[in-house]
């Protein structure tokens, strides 16, 4: 069984996490948090962005170990 609210996006480049977000987003509800784990830096800002234009809340954003987790509030 899949978790919805966890997205691996690890070893994946722009723009693929933010479109595989996207994806995930569209099979959540206003409310749902998903954690979202990546390796591209690139993220720390276009992860923001597209939540900024579309409606939702990033929740945080930690580095360690190379990785980044990222926790979105759907809205």
């Amino acid at each position: 069984m899949v978790d919805l609210n966890t997205l691996d996006v690890r070893r994946l480049l722009c723009p693929m996490p933010v479109i595989k977000t996207q994806d995930r987003v569209k099979l959540l509800t206003v409310g749902d948090q998903l954690t979202i784990l990546c390796t591209d830096p690139g993220v720390l800002y276009d992860i923001p962005s597209w939540c900024r234009i579309n409606g939702h809340k990033v929740i945080s954003c930690e580095e360690g170990n190379s990785e980044i987790t990222i926790i979105v509030e759907v809205g």
